[in-house]
């Protein structure tokens, strides 16, 4: 069993920081250094409320550090791959005297136009015995991810972006001004709405349903509130639309109320016996897995001298 000793995290995501070194000179020799000197900062935080010394802790880092505007760029390994994470590109990346922390960079994966990074890792901390033969993963956000797995591998990947469409209709458009964040989901007003919106969904075309939400407060048919959820609805209905018919077993993982607006929605679209995983803990055993694979190389190598 895995236990979380201690966390931190800021809303500096990788646009921020690889922004923050482009106004810091884009020196490409230091981009490397840069990078391990935001990690240093989060590493003393860690630290802190440790009260111990993380110095020469081997460090697993997956996600969009792998990218073009991450700390180093890795290619992606092209599908099928193992879902244990076992034929994925990685790079080690020794110590040095400014970063005393050897660490293991973990690459995503791509189809002909699709692609995926950090999900590829979440995966890897997904498997078990009962997935691995054919199987379905929902990793729902920004870009929500579908991958199918068949006979151990990942076969296919889609890219859905249901939480940055909803961000711009909810922020961005007229239909700003016609809802507004409610409770959560679980309330019988704020659920109602969300599962008329998902009903809507696969009845109506999106671009059409959408402007629904404009008349629901012009006829008074929904609150502000209640629209929000109904917007909601309304793009993640179209987000699963596809998956109605699937005779693959589902799993969601993602977080806590994120799984709540999901297993709504399908219970809604009458898929059942849908299974779940915190993101949080499938990115602990994915990263937990890929140190035991290369234990001997992260715990042995020398400091190197800049």
């Amino acid at each position: 069993m895995l236990n979380v000793l201690a966390e931190t995290e800021n809303s500096n995501g990788i646009a921020v920081t690889f922004d923050s070194w482009i106004k810091n000179g884009k020196n490409e020799k230091l981009r490397l250094s840069f990078y391990q000197s935001v990690l240093s900062a989060e590493i003393e935080k860690l630290e802190s409320q440790l009260n111990l010394s993380l110095d020469a802790v081997p460090i697993i880092i997956s996600g969009m550090a792998s990218s073009s505007i991450g700390m180093t760029e890795l290619p992606y390994k092209e599908i099928p791959f193992c879902i244990d994470g076992y034929d994925l590109y990685t790079e080690l990346l020794d110590a040095n005297t400014g970063f005393n922390h050897t660490s293991l960079i973990i690459s995503g994966a791509k189809t002909n136009d699709d692609a995926i990074r950090g999900e590829e890792t979440q995966l890897a901390g997904c498997v078990n015995g009962n997935n691995r033969n054919e199987h379905f993963f929902i990793f729902p956000g920004t870009h929500s991810k579908h991958i199918t797995v068949r006979n151990g591998k990942a076969v296919d990947i889609k890219t859905y972006m249901t939480g940055e469409f909803f961000e711009l209709l909810s922020k961005k458009s007229i239909l700003s001004y016609d809802i507004e964040p409610g409770e959560d989901i679980t309330s019988a007003e704020n659920k109602k709405a969300f599962e008329k919106g998902i009903s809507d969904s696969q009845q109506l075309n999106l671009l059409n349903s959408v402007f629904l939400v404009r008349t629901n407060r012009l006829f008074n048919n929904l609150s502000k509130h209640e629209n929000y959820f109904y917007l909601s609805g309304l793009v993640i209905g179209e987000e699963l639309k596809e998956i109605i018919n699937l005779k693959l077993p589902v799993t969601i993982v993602g977080n806590e109320w994120l799984i709540r607006y999901y297993s709504a929605a399908l219970t809604k679209l009458g898929l059942h016996g849908i299974k779940y995983l915190q993101a949080s803990k499938a990115v602990i055993n994915g990263h937990f897995n890929f140190f035991k694979r290369n234990e001997s190389a992260l715990t042995t190598r020398p400091i190197i001298t800049p």
